[in-house]
């Protein structure tokens, strides 16, 4: 993050400024609310560093500008769909409190999408974990998390998603991705791992199928 004066820096503490790098109106592409119309919004800033991040541009917050919760709200508000997708980088870095109460006020549904490395800010209505080896989730997150999503980049990822999943509430719903660029070479493996064990359902990144955002 670049250097912010004391206001700034209070204001971003407190979740009343987020870096925002894009907002859009777009239809779920992965997991269980696949299909789904919803407003998006990307958080900059991610220490993750997964190498095949098809969003790096999102990992250097200072890139991004700080947007006040009542300007994000309003962009929400501007749309069609009652559900708001929370993502990144990894929007858990920062205070989320200011931004779900606002959104919740409005009787917005909110989904999260995180890699469950830093703890919980505010309230959400769904949280995909998509667990990454190189920040191992945090047990809370684990035990919140309603969807266990895995991108599978190469074999022994189907071990690190057992892993998890046997840390996760029997509730969670448990998805097998194919990382993009090994789309063709994974895709046979999870369907055959899908058939063999059918606790696992596969999500694609139906999204750039479709040819939108």
């Amino acid at each position: 993050m670049k250097q912010l004066d004391p206001d700034q820096n209070s204001m971003l503490e407190q979740g009343l400024l987020l870096p925002v790098m894009e907002m859009f109106y777009s239809v779920q592409g992965e997991g269980y609310h696949t299909g789904k119309a919803a407003w998006f919004i990307r958080i900059g800033g991610c220490d993750v560093g997964c190498y095949w991040c098809d969003v790096k541009e999102s990992w250097d917050a200072s890139l991004h500008p700080l947007i006040p919760v009542g300007e994000i709200l309003a962009k929400a508000l501007a749309v069609a769909s009652a559900s708001v997708v929370i993502t990144g980088g990894e929007p858990l870095m920062y205070e989320l409190g200011p931004l779900c109460l606002a959104l919740k006020k409005e009787g917005l549904a909110i989904y999260l999408e995180t890699s469950g490395a830093y703890p919980v800010s505010g309230h959400f209505d769904w949280i995909c974990l998509s667990p990454k080896r190189n920040q191992e989730p945090r047990h809370d997150l684990l035990l919140m998390a309603d969807e266990l999503k895995v991108i599978v980049h190469e074999e022994e990822d189907l071990a690190w998603a057992e892993e998890n999943a046997a840390r996760v509430k029997s509730t969670c719903k448990l998805f097998l991705q194919p990382e993009w660029s090994q789309y063709t070479m994974m895709m046979p493996l999870i369907v055959d791992y899908v058939l063999e064990h059918p606790q696992w359902m596969i999500s694609l990144q139906a999204h750039k199928f479709m040819n939108i955002p």
